[in-house]
Protein backbone atom coordinates (compact mmCIF):
# COMPACT_ATOMS: atom_id res chain seq x y z
CA UNK A 1 0.00 0.00 0.00
CA UNK A 2 2.68 2.58 0.97
CA UNK A 3 4.54 1.40 -2.20
CA UNK A 4 1.47 2.26 -4.68
CA UNK A 5 1.11 5.99 -2.81
CA UNK A 6 4.72 6.50 -3.21
CA UNK A 7 4.06 5.58 -6.96
CA UNK A 8 1.26 8.27 -7.12
CA UNK A 9 3.03 10.84 -5.57
CA UNK A 10 5.68 9.93 -7.44
CA UNK A 11 4.00 10.52 -10.61
CA UNK A 12 2.86 14.06 -9.11
CA UNK A 13 -0.99 12.35 -9.49
CA UNK A 14 -2.49 15.02 -7.03
CA UNK A 15 -2.40 17.92 -4.96
CA UNK A 16 -3.94 18.37 -1.55
CA UNK A 17 -6.56 21.28 -1.69
CA UNK A 18 -9.37 22.71 -0.16
CA UNK A 19 -12.67 20.74 0.19
CA UNK A 20 -14.40 22.15 -2.51
CA UNK A 21 -18.04 23.40 -1.52
CA UNK A 22 -19.67 22.94 -5.36
CA UNK A 23 -17.82 19.55 -6.36
CA UNK A 24 -18.85 15.91 -5.70
CA UNK A 25 -15.80 14.65 -4.00
CA UNK A 26 -15.49 10.74 -5.21
CA UNK A 27 -14.29 7.98 -2.60
CA UNK A 28 -11.76 5.99 -2.96
CA UNK A 29 -10.72 2.00 -1.91
CA UNK A 30 -8.34 -0.55 -2.11
CA UNK A 31 -8.42 -3.45 -4.08
CA UNK A 32 -5.62 -6.19 -3.71
CA UNK A 33 -4.60 -8.79 -6.19
CA UNK A 34 -1.88 -11.44 -6.48
CA UNK A 35 0.01 -12.20 -9.67
CA UNK A 36 0.49 -15.18 -10.62
CA UNK A 37 3.31 -16.74 -13.20
CA UNK A 38 2.46 -19.08 -15.86
CA UNK A 39 3.74 -22.05 -13.50
CA UNK A 40 0.89 -21.29 -11.29
CA UNK A 41 3.31 -19.77 -8.53
CA UNK A 42 3.11 -16.42 -7.07
CA UNK A 43 4.84 -13.31 -8.84
CA UNK A 44 3.87 -10.69 -6.57
CA UNK A 45 1.47 -9.14 -4.33
CA UNK A 46 -0.36 -5.55 -5.48
CA UNK A 47 -2.82 -3.47 -3.65
CA UNK A 48 -3.96 -0.70 -6.23
CA UNK A 49 -5.81 2.67 -4.77
CA UNK A 50 -8.27 2.67 -7.37
CA UNK A 51 -11.59 5.36 -7.41
CA UNK A 52 -14.83 4.59 -6.88
CA UNK A 53 -15.84 4.74 -10.58
CA UNK A 54 -19.35 4.06 -10.41
CA UNK A 55 -20.18 7.40 -8.60
CA UNK A 56 -19.00 9.60 -11.51
CA UNK A 57 -21.54 11.27 -13.34
CA UNK A 58 -21.68 11.36 -17.50
CA UNK A 59 -21.20 14.50 -18.53
CA UNK A 60 -20.13 16.26 -15.51
CA UNK A 61 -16.74 13.99 -14.32
CA UNK A 62 -16.31 12.32 -17.65
CA UNK A 63 -17.21 11.87 -21.41
CA UNK A 64 -15.66 9.59 -23.59
CA UNK A 65 -14.15 6.35 -22.22
CA UNK A 66 -12.24 3.84 -24.25
CA UNK A 67 -9.72 0.76 -23.03
CA UNK A 68 -6.40 0.52 -25.57
CA UNK A 69 -7.26 -3.06 -26.14
CA UNK A 70 -5.44 -5.14 -29.18
CA UNK A 71 -7.61 -8.04 -30.80
CA UNK A 72 -6.17 -11.00 -30.33
CA UNK A 73 -6.49 -11.79 -34.45
CA UNK A 74 -3.96 -9.40 -34.14
CA UNK A 75 -1.75 -10.64 -31.35
CA UNK A 76 -1.72 -14.47 -33.02
CA UNK A 77 -1.16 -12.56 -36.29
CA UNK A 78 1.88 -11.09 -35.10
CA UNK A 79 2.82 -13.96 -33.69
CA UNK A 80 2.36 -15.93 -36.68
CA UNK A 81 4.50 -13.39 -38.58
CA UNK A 82 7.07 -14.12 -36.27
CA UNK A 83 7.76 -17.23 -36.62
CA UNK A 84 7.10 -16.72 -40.60
CA UNK A 85 10.22 -13.87 -40.32
CA UNK A 86 11.99 -15.98 -37.53
CA UNK A 87 11.58 -12.37 -35.25
CA UNK A 88 11.71 -12.74 -31.29
CA UNK A 89 8.38 -11.09 -29.62
CA UNK A 90 9.24 -8.86 -26.70
CA UNK A 91 6.97 -7.92 -23.66
CA UNK A 92 6.41 -4.36 -21.45
CA UNK A 93 5.03 -4.06 -18.44
CA UNK A 94 4.10 -0.65 -17.70
CA UNK A 95 3.90 -0.20 -13.94
CA UNK A 96 0.91 1.89 -12.69
CA UNK A 97 0.01 2.79 -16.59
CA UNK A 98 -3.56 4.43 -15.84
CA UNK A 99 -1.39 6.88 -13.52
CA UNK A 100 0.40 8.59 -16.56
CA UNK A 101 -2.56 9.86 -18.38
CA UNK A 102 -3.83 13.49 -18.31
CA UNK A 103 -6.79 14.18 -17.30
CA UNK A 104 -9.04 16.92 -18.72
CA UNK A 105 -11.64 17.30 -16.60
CA UNK A 106 -11.82 18.53 -12.70
CA UNK A 107 -12.14 15.24 -10.17
CA UNK A 108 -11.59 15.66 -6.50
CA UNK A 109 -11.20 12.24 -4.67
CA UNK A 110 -10.90 11.56 -0.99
CA UNK A 111 -8.06 11.00 0.73
CA UNK A 112 -7.18 7.14 1.31
CA UNK A 113 -8.70 5.81 4.97
CA UNK A 114 -5.81 5.29 7.50
CA UNK A 115 -2.69 7.48 5.14
CA UNK A 116 -4.89 11.09 5.99
CA UNK A 117 -2.59 14.13 5.87
CA UNK A 118 -1.54 15.15 9.61
CA UNK A 119 -3.70 17.90 10.73
CA UNK A 120 -5.40 18.79 7.10
CA UNK A 121 -7.77 15.29 7.51
CA UNK A 122 -10.56 17.31 5.66
CA UNK A 123 -8.85 18.08 2.91
CA UNK A 124 -9.33 16.18 -0.40
CA UNK A 125 -6.69 15.66 -3.34
CA UNK A 126 -7.38 17.15 -6.72
CA UNK A 127 -6.41 14.90 -9.57
CA UNK A 128 -3.51 16.01 -12.52
CA UNK A 129 -3.43 12.62 -13.77
CA UNK A 130 -6.00 9.29 -13.65
CA UNK A 131 -6.07 7.11 -10.98
CA UNK A 132 -7.75 3.29 -11.49
CA UNK A 133 -11.18 3.59 -11.22
CA UNK A 134 -11.92 6.43 -13.10
CA UNK A 135 -14.36 6.19 -16.16
CA UNK A 136 -11.52 7.99 -18.51
CA UNK A 137 -8.71 6.69 -17.09
CA UNK A 138 -8.06 4.36 -19.80
CA UNK A 139 -8.54 6.92 -22.66
CA UNK A 140 -6.31 9.42 -20.99
CA UNK A 141 -3.37 6.78 -20.73
CA UNK A 142 -4.05 5.74 -24.18
CA UNK A 143 -3.92 9.12 -25.46
CA UNK A 144 -0.47 9.27 -23.40
CA UNK A 145 0.85 6.98 -24.72
CA UNK A 146 -0.48 7.19 -28.39
CA UNK A 147 1.46 11.14 -28.43
CA UNK A 148 4.50 9.32 -27.24
CA UNK A 149 5.09 6.85 -29.49
CA UNK A 150 3.67 8.86 -32.65
CA UNK A 151 6.90 11.40 -31.60
CA UNK A 152 8.89 8.19 -31.87
CA UNK A 153 8.58 8.36 -35.66
CA UNK A 154 5.85 5.33 -35.58
CA UNK A 155 2.25 4.96 -37.73
CA UNK A 156 -0.64 3.97 -35.87
CA UNK A 157 -2.35 1.63 -38.15
CA UNK A 158 -5.67 2.80 -38.93
CA UNK A 159 -7.65 -0.74 -39.47
CA UNK A 160 -6.45 -1.68 -35.26
CA UNK A 161 -5.65 1.57 -33.13
CA UNK A 162 -3.09 -0.20 -31.05
CA UNK A 163 -1.23 -1.29 -33.95
CA UNK A 164 2.25 0.91 -34.76
CA UNK A 165 4.77 0.53 -37.15
CA UNK A 166 8.06 2.30 -37.60
CA UNK A 167 10.42 1.25 -40.96
CA UNK A 168 12.18 2.24 -43.29
CA UNK A 169 14.04 -0.02 -46.40
CA UNK A 170 15.82 -2.39 -44.53
CA UNK A 171 14.06 -2.50 -40.74
CA UNK A 172 10.66 -2.52 -39.35
CA UNK A 173 9.75 -2.37 -35.30
CA UNK A 174 6.26 -3.34 -34.40
CA UNK A 175 4.80 -2.63 -31.23
CA UNK A 176 1.19 -3.76 -30.10
CA UNK A 177 -0.61 -2.33 -27.10
CA UNK A 178 -2.70 -4.24 -24.86
CA UNK A 179 -3.92 -1.67 -21.86
CA UNK A 180 -0.68 -1.99 -19.55
CA UNK A 181 1.63 -4.16 -21.99
CA UNK A 182 3.71 -3.63 -24.96
CA UNK A 183 4.22 -6.67 -27.17
CA UNK A 184 7.77 -5.40 -29.28
CA UNK A 185 8.93 -7.36 -32.18
CA UNK A 186 10.78 -6.82 -35.99
CA UNK A 187 13.87 -8.05 -37.48
CA UNK A 188 16.69 -5.49 -35.65
CA UNK A 189 17.62 -6.79 -32.23
CA UNK A 190 19.34 -3.12 -31.66
CA UNK A 191 16.44 -1.49 -32.86
CA UNK A 192 14.17 -3.08 -30.20
CA UNK A 193 16.77 -2.42 -27.28
CA UNK A 194 16.69 0.96 -28.18
CA UNK A 195 13.11 1.68 -28.07
CA UNK A 196 13.36 -0.14 -24.49
CA UNK A 197 15.51 2.72 -23.54
CA UNK A 198 13.80 5.51 -25.37
CA UNK A 199 9.93 4.34 -22.96
CA UNK A 200 11.88 3.54 -19.54
CA UNK A 201 13.58 6.91 -19.84
CA UNK A 202 9.27 8.15 -19.95
CA UNK A 203 7.53 5.36 -18.18
CA UNK A 204 8.66 3.51 -15.31
CA UNK A 205 7.94 -0.41 -16.81
CA UNK A 206 9.44 -3.71 -16.10
CA UNK A 207 10.65 -5.37 -19.18
CA UNK A 208 9.79 -8.90 -19.56
CA UNK A 209 11.87 -10.22 -21.89
CA UNK A 210 10.67 -12.86 -24.29
CA UNK A 211 7.17 -12.91 -24.53
CA UNK A 212 5.86 -15.89 -22.50
CA UNK A 213 2.89 -15.47 -20.61
CA UNK A 214 -0.02 -13.13 -21.75
CA UNK A 215 -3.82 -13.21 -20.84
CA UNK A 216 -3.55 -16.60 -19.30
CA UNK A 217 -1.61 -17.50 -22.75
CA UNK A 218 1.06 -19.87 -22.38
CA UNK A 219 3.33 -18.72 -25.36
CA UNK A 220 6.92 -20.34 -26.40
CA UNK A 221 9.19 -19.01 -29.26
CA UNK A 222 11.82 -21.28 -30.81
CA UNK A 223 13.83 -21.10 -34.10
CA UNK A 224 11.67 -19.77 -36.72
CA UNK A 225 8.72 -21.39 -34.26
CA UNK A 226 6.18 -20.27 -32.03
CA UNK A 227 3.44 -22.23 -29.71
CA UNK A 228 0.35 -21.18 -28.06
CA UNK A 229 -1.66 -22.36 -25.85
CA UNK A 230 -3.25 -22.43 -22.47
CA UNK A 231 -2.91 -25.23 -20.49
CA UNK A 232 -2.36 -23.99 -16.94
CA UNK A 233 -6.16 -21.80 -17.72
CA UNK A 234 -7.27 -25.48 -19.07
CA UNK A 235 -6.51 -27.53 -15.76
CA UNK A 236 -8.23 -24.37 -13.54
CA UNK A 237 -11.37 -25.01 -15.59
CA UNK A 238 -10.87 -28.83 -14.58
CA UNK A 239 -10.43 -27.41 -11.00
CA UNK A 240 -13.54 -25.11 -10.99
CA UNK A 241 -15.91 -27.57 -12.12
CA UNK A 242 -14.52 -30.45 -10.12
CA UNK A 243 -13.74 -32.71 -13.29
CA UNK A 244 -10.41 -33.67 -13.08
CA UNK A 245 -11.03 -36.87 -12.60
CA UNK A 246 -12.89 -37.06 -15.48
CA UNK A 247 -12.91 -39.97 -18.32
CA UNK A 248 -11.42 -38.19 -21.44
CA UNK A 249 -13.42 -37.56 -24.82
CA UNK A 250 -12.40 -37.29 -28.18
CA UNK A 251 -14.30 -35.21 -29.97
CA UNK A 252 -15.51 -31.99 -28.18
CA UNK A 253 -19.52 -32.95 -28.96
CA UNK A 254 -21.31 -36.07 -29.80
CA UNK A 255 -22.19 -36.49 -33.97
CA UNK A 256 -25.55 -37.73 -33.02
CA UNK A 257 -26.80 -35.62 -30.39
CA UNK A 258 -29.06 -32.33 -31.96
CA UNK A 259 -29.39 -29.53 -29.37
CA UNK A 260 -32.93 -27.11 -29.58
CA UNK A 261 -34.46 -24.66 -26.74
CA UNK A 262 -36.91 -27.06 -25.98
CA UNK A 263 -35.68 -30.45 -25.43
CA UNK A 264 -38.20 -31.56 -22.35
CA UNK A 265 -34.93 -31.72 -20.15
CA UNK A 266 -35.09 -30.10 -16.62
CA UNK A 267 -33.26 -26.86 -16.46
CA UNK A 268 -29.97 -25.78 -14.56
CA UNK A 269 -28.89 -23.41 -12.93
CA UNK A 270 -28.30 -20.36 -15.51
CA UNK A 271 -25.38 -18.51 -13.61
CA UNK A 272 -23.38 -22.14 -13.41
CA UNK A 273 -23.95 -22.27 -16.81
CA UNK A 274 -22.74 -19.12 -18.15
CA UNK A 275 -19.90 -19.44 -15.97
CA UNK A 276 -19.10 -22.63 -17.92
CA UNK A 277 -19.48 -21.41 -21.32
CA UNK A 278 -17.75 -18.16 -20.28
CA UNK A 279 -14.88 -20.10 -19.02
CA UNK A 280 -14.61 -22.24 -22.34
CA UNK A 281 -15.29 -19.18 -24.76
CA UNK A 282 -11.88 -17.77 -23.16
CA UNK A 283 -10.57 -21.34 -23.85
CA UNK A 284 -10.87 -20.57 -27.57
CA UNK A 285 -8.40 -18.08 -27.77
CA UNK A 286 -5.68 -20.69 -28.22
CA UNK A 287 -8.20 -23.72 -28.85
CA UNK A 288 -9.95 -23.43 -32.34
CA UNK A 289 -10.94 -26.65 -32.18
CA UNK A 290 -13.56 -26.72 -29.73
CA UNK A 291 -14.76 -23.11 -31.24
CA UNK A 292 -17.85 -25.10 -32.75
CA UNK A 293 -18.98 -26.71 -29.72
CA UNK A 294 -18.75 -23.49 -27.41
CA UNK A 295 -20.76 -20.89 -29.71
CA UNK A 296 -23.22 -23.93 -30.36
CA UNK A 297 -23.51 -24.08 -26.39
CA UNK A 298 -23.78 -20.47 -25.84
CA UNK A 299 -26.78 -20.11 -27.50
CA UNK A 300 -28.82 -21.74 -24.61
CA UNK A 301 -27.48 -19.35 -22.32
CA UNK A 302 -30.86 -18.00 -21.27
CA UNK A 303 -33.01 -21.44 -21.05
CA UNK A 304 -29.91 -24.04 -19.89
CA UNK A 305 -31.18 -27.74 -20.12
CA UNK A 306 -29.88 -31.12 -18.37
CA UNK A 307 -28.80 -32.06 -22.20
CA UNK A 308 -27.28 -28.75 -22.23
CA UNK A 309 -25.38 -29.38 -19.21
CA UNK A 310 -23.94 -32.55 -20.33
CA UNK A 311 -23.30 -31.37 -23.78
CA UNK A 312 -20.79 -28.67 -22.12
CA UNK A 313 -19.15 -31.01 -19.81
CA UNK A 314 -18.57 -33.41 -22.87
CA UNK A 315 -16.26 -30.43 -24.14
CA UNK A 316 -14.21 -30.58 -20.49
CA UNK A 317 -13.78 -33.79 -20.69
CA UNK A 318 -12.27 -33.78 -24.32
CA UNK A 319 -10.43 -30.79 -22.77
CA UNK A 320 -9.06 -32.80 -20.20
CA UNK A 321 -7.63 -34.80 -22.78
CA UNK A 322 -5.94 -32.18 -24.65
CA UNK A 323 -5.27 -29.84 -22.21
CA UNK A 324 -1.48 -29.13 -23.68
CA UNK A 325 -2.63 -28.79 -27.12
CA UNK A 326 -2.59 -25.24 -28.54
CA UNK A 327 -1.48 -23.80 -31.85
CA UNK A 328 1.61 -24.17 -33.46
CA UNK A 329 2.85 -21.57 -36.50
CA UNK A 330 5.96 -22.54 -38.46
CA UNK A 331 7.91 -20.80 -41.15
CA UNK A 332 6.56 -22.10 -44.39
CA UNK A 333 7.66 -21.73 -48.14
CA UNK A 334 5.58 -18.88 -48.84
CA UNK A 335 4.44 -15.91 -46.80
CA UNK A 336 0.83 -16.21 -48.50
CA UNK A 337 -2.15 -15.47 -46.35
CA UNK A 338 -4.90 -18.44 -46.99
CA UNK A 339 -8.49 -18.17 -45.98
CA UNK A 340 -11.26 -21.73 -45.64
CA UNK A 341 -14.90 -20.79 -45.90
CA UNK A 342 -18.28 -23.23 -44.62
CA UNK A 343 -21.13 -23.30 -43.64
CA UNK A 344 -23.76 -25.87 -41.75
CA UNK A 345 -26.99 -25.24 -44.12
CA UNK A 346 -29.87 -24.93 -41.45
CA UNK A 347 -28.19 -26.21 -38.89
CA UNK A 348 -29.99 -24.35 -36.26
CA UNK A 349 -33.23 -26.61 -35.07
CA UNK A 350 -35.50 -23.68 -33.30
CA UNK A 351 -34.80 -21.17 -36.54
CA UNK A 352 -33.18 -23.27 -39.42
CA UNK A 353 -30.44 -20.55 -39.49
CA UNK A 354 -27.01 -21.60 -40.95
CA UNK A 355 -23.66 -21.56 -39.41
CA UNK A 356 -20.87 -19.63 -40.68
CA UNK A 357 -17.34 -20.61 -40.09
CA UNK A 358 -13.63 -19.44 -41.78
CA UNK A 359 -10.09 -19.47 -40.64
CA UNK A 360 -6.97 -18.15 -41.94
CA UNK A 361 -3.41 -19.47 -41.94
CA UNK A 362 -0.03 -18.29 -43.71
CA UNK A 363 0.43 -22.11 -44.38
CA UNK A 364 1.40 -23.86 -40.77
CA UNK A 365 -1.38 -22.94 -37.90
CA UNK A 366 -4.24 -20.91 -37.77
CA UNK A 367 -4.41 -17.11 -36.59
CA UNK A 368 -7.66 -16.12 -37.42
CA UNK A 369 -11.17 -18.23 -36.94
CA UNK A 370 -14.53 -17.65 -36.61
CA UNK A 371 -17.69 -19.84 -36.05
CA UNK A 372 -20.97 -17.49 -35.78
CA UNK A 373 -24.67 -18.17 -36.82
CA UNK A 374 -25.99 -16.18 -39.85
CA UNK A 375 -28.30 -13.21 -39.24
CA UNK A 376 -31.17 -14.50 -41.68
CA UNK A 377 -32.30 -17.81 -42.64
CA UNK A 378 -30.62 -18.97 -45.99
CA UNK A 379 -32.93 -20.40 -49.08
CA UNK A 380 -30.05 -22.78 -49.94
CA UNK A 381 -26.84 -24.55 -49.40
CA UNK A 382 -25.46 -22.26 -52.21
CA UNK A 383 -27.01 -19.39 -50.16
CA UNK A 384 -25.90 -20.63 -47.17
CA UNK A 385 -21.87 -20.81 -48.36
CA UNK A 386 -22.47 -17.25 -49.68
CA UNK A 387 -22.87 -15.24 -46.65
CA UNK A 388 -20.45 -17.54 -44.89
CA UNK A 389 -17.60 -16.46 -47.62
CA UNK A 390 -18.88 -12.93 -47.60
CA UNK A 391 -17.85 -13.03 -43.55
CA UNK A 392 -14.66 -14.44 -44.46
CA UNK A 393 -13.76 -12.05 -47.61
CA UNK A 394 -14.66 -9.12 -44.83
CA UNK A 395 -12.02 -10.57 -42.46
CA UNK A 396 -9.51 -10.92 -45.21
CA UNK A 397 -9.66 -7.21 -46.13
CA UNK A 398 -8.87 -6.42 -42.72
CA UNK A 399 -6.28 -8.94 -42.44
CA UNK A 400 -4.76 -7.46 -45.52
CA UNK A 401 -4.91 -4.30 -44.46
CA UNK A 402 -3.30 -5.28 -40.77
CA UNK A 403 -0.17 -7.24 -43.29
CA UNK A 404 0.10 -3.75 -45.37
CA UNK A 405 0.35 -1.69 -42.01
CA UNK A 406 3.41 -4.15 -41.42
CA UNK A 407 4.84 -3.63 -44.53
CA UNK A 408 4.31 -7.68 -44.98
CA UNK A 409 2.09 -6.63 -48.50
CA UNK A 410 0.29 -9.49 -49.74
CA UNK A 411 0.33 -8.39 -53.81
CA UNK A 412 -1.62 -11.62 -54.86
CA UNK A 413 -5.22 -12.29 -54.38
CA UNK A 414 -5.80 -13.98 -51.17
CA UNK A 415 -7.47 -17.18 -51.76
CA UNK A 416 -10.73 -18.25 -49.98
CA UNK A 417 -11.46 -21.79 -50.43
CA UNK A 418 -15.41 -22.77 -50.77
CA UNK A 419 -16.60 -26.63 -51.40
CA UNK A 420 -19.80 -24.79 -53.13
CA UNK A 421 -19.04 -24.31 -57.11
CA UNK A 422 -22.96 -22.59 -56.84
CA UNK A 423 -21.72 -20.16 -54.53
CA UNK A 424 -18.46 -19.58 -56.34
CA UNK A 425 -20.35 -19.13 -59.28
CA UNK A 426 -22.97 -16.29 -58.05
CA UNK A 427 -20.46 -14.50 -56.89
CA UNK A 428 -19.13 -14.09 -60.30
CA UNK A 429 -22.20 -14.34 -62.58
CA UNK A 430 -24.51 -11.81 -62.65
CA UNK A 431 -26.80 -14.26 -64.58
CA UNK A 432 -28.16 -15.77 -61.21
CA UNK A 433 -30.59 -12.68 -60.59
CA UNK A 434 -33.98 -14.48 -59.63
CA UNK A 435 -32.12 -16.57 -57.44
CA UNK A 436 -29.95 -14.32 -55.60
CA UNK A 437 -32.35 -10.81 -55.34
CA UNK A 438 -32.63 -11.13 -51.95
CA UNK A 439 -29.24 -11.15 -51.08
CA UNK A 440 -27.97 -7.97 -53.37
CA UNK A 441 -26.10 -6.20 -51.17
CA UNK A 442 -23.53 -8.99 -50.22
CA UNK A 443 -23.33 -10.19 -53.84
CA UNK A 444 -22.03 -7.16 -55.65
CA UNK A 445 -19.86 -6.52 -52.58
CA UNK A 446 -18.52 -10.37 -53.24
CA UNK A 447 -18.12 -9.95 -57.03
CA UNK A 448 -16.33 -5.97 -56.28
CA UNK A 449 -13.17 -7.86 -53.80
CA UNK A 450 -12.84 -10.31 -56.72
CA UNK A 451 -12.61 -7.70 -59.43
CA UNK A 452 -10.13 -5.28 -57.29
CA UNK A 453 -7.89 -8.49 -56.98
CA UNK A 454 -8.15 -8.16 -53.14
CA UNK A 455 -10.46 -11.78 -52.97
CA UNK A 456 -10.86 -14.66 -55.29
CA UNK A 457 -12.98 -17.42 -54.26
CA UNK A 458 -11.52 -21.65 -54.79
CA UNK A 459 -13.60 -24.68 -55.08
CA UNK A 460 -12.07 -27.08 -52.37
CA UNK A 461 -12.99 -30.54 -51.86
CA UNK A 462 -15.53 -31.78 -49.07
CA UNK A 463 -12.40 -33.56 -47.67
CA UNK A 464 -10.11 -30.57 -47.79
CA UNK A 465 -12.58 -28.10 -45.98
CA UNK A 466 -10.39 -27.24 -42.98
CA UNK A 467 -13.51 -24.83 -41.53
CA UNK A 468 -15.76 -27.58 -42.16
CA UNK A 469 -14.56 -28.17 -38.55
CA UNK A 470 -15.99 -24.51 -37.59
CA UNK A 471 -19.84 -25.77 -38.37
CA UNK A 472 -21.04 -28.91 -37.17
CA UNK A 473 -19.99 -32.03 -35.01
CA UNK A 474 -17.84 -34.19 -37.15
CA UNK A 475 -16.58 -38.26 -36.60
CA UNK A 476 -13.80 -39.10 -34.69
CA UNK A 477 -11.68 -39.62 -37.30
CA UNK A 478 -12.74 -36.33 -40.26
CA UNK A 479 -12.04 -34.17 -36.94
CA UNK A 480 -8.69 -35.39 -35.93
CA UNK A 481 -7.27 -34.40 -39.61
CA UNK A 482 -8.86 -30.96 -39.54
CA UNK A 483 -7.63 -30.55 -35.87
CA UNK A 484 -4.40 -31.23 -37.35
CA UNK A 485 -4.39 -28.81 -40.57
CA UNK A 486 -5.45 -26.42 -38.15
CA UNK A 487 -1.98 -26.77 -36.53
CA UNK A 488 -3.42 -27.82 -33.22
CA UNK A 489 -1.28 -30.20 -31.56
CA UNK A 490 0.16 -30.38 -28.24
CA UNK A 491 3.30 -29.34 -26.72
Amino acid sequence: MEDELSMIEKNNTWELVDRPQNRKVIGVMWVYRTKLNADGSINKHKARLVVKGYAQVFGVDYSDTFAPVARLDTIRLLLAAAAQKNWKVYQLDVKSAFLNGFLQEEIYVEQPEGFAKKGEEDKVFLLKKALYGLKQAPRAWYSRIDDHLLNLGFAKSLSESTLYVKHNDTDILIVSLYVDDLLVTGNNIDHIQNFKQEMMKVFEMTDLGFMSYFLGIEIKQGQSEVFICQKKYAKEILKKFQMEECKAAITPMNQKEKLCKEDGADKVDEGYFRSLIGCLMYLTATRPDILNAVSMLSRFMHCASELHLKAAKRVIRYVKGTSDFGVKFTRSKEFKLVGFSDSDWGGSIDDMRSTSGYCFTFGSGVFSWSSKKQETVAQSTAEAEFVAATAAANQALWLRKILNDLNLEQKESTKILVNNQAAISISHNPVFHGKTKHFNIKLFFLREVQKEGDVVLIYCRTEEQVADIFTKSLPAKKFEDLRTKLGVCSS
